[in-house]
């Protein structure tokens, strides 16, 4: 009877259930197609950052197309531009005027480095001016001698350096490396790619240090374009993701799991002695000292028997230069005199100027960086002792009373502490 009063009841409860179904694959679908464009998005921004991020092609064209007109020569041109041997691998570039590659140069592992903009000054943060083909290889200019050019060196690096006593060897040292082809003389293009790299603290540095063990040894040059020894581990820890991966992971995240990428703690012991002894290269060396402006873990690589090497030097620059720019640089507060991520002065009020004496010496810059790769996993009869050195490190500052004195104590007794745990073991 009832049945009979709602003919309609019992075809009710499917259509509901048909309209619910279109419902929800009407909202599968919606939600399919906006991950398919925020994914799509996201891969083209990241697409278009690494095209602009990794210009090799680019870099390449520049400098053969200088090499071919005979503006530029050097070691590695022929090679780069003729025969093609020396070529572009994975790209590493993290900022689009400082291009960095893997490369394979006749058949041996190197990392390639080529400047897309001129490096002629420290950036405090302002952009650089585009590069300027027509003058970057304008110097020296057809007619000079090499008397001439040996002037132009030694005052530029009176400017970078200051009044060191040795100048003189340095100019004779840098004209042995602007020689590539090893004839005794410097022709015109191989003094322009001189000049050119002489702009780049890295380059100089390397030549400094060309027989420290934890400086990359440099293996050739082309205009301002040159290759460097490779590092089989790019950074201090962490691993390798694709990034498409990588835009998906918290930064904290991130820091965490690349903390547990690391070395067996021995093998950590050694690489930071490493890092001890590249500080000690630096500080008061023979041509003055240099400031470490960017000790990121990124900057920092090891090898295959887990001796540091440094990867990125760019931000290790000469004290004296340093202060020359800064001094004069108008201010607010403490945070306009940032040079780098490391290199700090502070803000005089009554001038609003920065001041010139960096607060803050390479070793406690270092020893803040190896707090926590050290103090994980360390051995337990040693760890009290190795974090009060750390944080005795961490606490230096360069204005302090004898802090080279404290510089040098500390320096040492992390180095002992360190070698006398590793020292009988494997990786020693």
């Amino acid at each position: 009877m009832a049945r009979s009063l709602c003919p309609g009841a019992w075809l009710r409860k499917p259509y509901y259930l048909q309209a619910r179904f279109s419902y929800v694959r009407m909202k599968y679908l919606f939600f399919s197609w906006l991950a398919v464009f925020v994914g799509s998005w996201i891969i083209y921004v990241q697409y278009s950052t690494y095209t602009e991020l990794c210009r090799g092609k680019d870099c390449k064209k520049i400098i053969c197309d200088k090499y071919k007109t005979g503006v530029i020569d050097g070691p590695a041109c022929n090679s780069l531009c003729v025969t093609e041997t020396l070529y572009f691998g994975k790209c590493l570039s993290t900022k689009p005027n400082n291009q960095m590659y893997l490369g394979i140069w006749d058949n041996l592992p190197g990392v390639v480095k080529c400047q897309m903009e001129q490096a002629l000054h420290l950036d405090f943060g302002t952009e650089l001016e585009p590069r300027k083909e027509i003058v970057l290889f304008d110097k020296p200019t057809r007619g000079t001698t090499v008397q001439k050019f040996k002037e132009m060196v030694y005052s530029l690096f009176k400017a970078k350096l200051g009044d060191q006593g040795n100048l003189s060897e340095l100019v004779n040292l840098i004209l042995t490396v602007a020689d590539g082809d090893k004839d005794g003389q410097v022709s015109l293009g191989e003094a322009k790619s001189a000049w050119a790299l002489l702009q780049l603290n890295e380059f100089l540095l390397m030549v400094i240090l060309q027989d420290k063990e934890h400086t990359p040894k440099l293996m050739g040059f082309c205009g301002d374009l040159y290759v460097m020894e490779s590092v089989e581990y790019t950074s201090l820890y962490g691993i390798s993701l694709p990034w498409v991966i990588e835009l998906f992971i918290p930064s904290g995240f991130r820091r965490s799991m690349d903390q547990l990428f690391t070395p067996s703690w021995p093998r950590k012991a050694k690489i930071a002695i490493g890092l001890l002894e590249f500080v000690e290269d630096v500080f008061h060396g023979p041509y003055g000292n240099f400031l470490m402006c960017d000790t990121s873990a990124k900057n920092l690589g090891y090898n295959d028997k887990y001796d540091l090497k440094m990867v990125d030097m760019r931000k290790i620059v000469p004290e004296t230069n340093l202060k020359e720019l800064i001094k004069d640089r108008h201010c607010k507060s403490d945070l306009d005199c940032v040079y780098g991520t490391d290199c700090r002065t502070s803000c005089d009020q009554s001038t609003m100027k920065c001041t010139s004496e960096v607060i803050q010496p390479n070793l406690a810059k270092a020893c803040q960086l190896l707090k926590d790769y050290l103090l994980r996993g360390a051995p337990s009869e040693i760890r009290e002792e190795l974090e009060k050195q750390l944080y005795s490190c961490i606490a230096l500052k360069v204005t302090a009373n004898q802090m080279e004195m404290e510089h040098s104590l500390i320096l040492n007794n992390l180095k002992t502490l360190l070698w006398k745990k590793i020292s009988y073991t494997n990786d020693s």
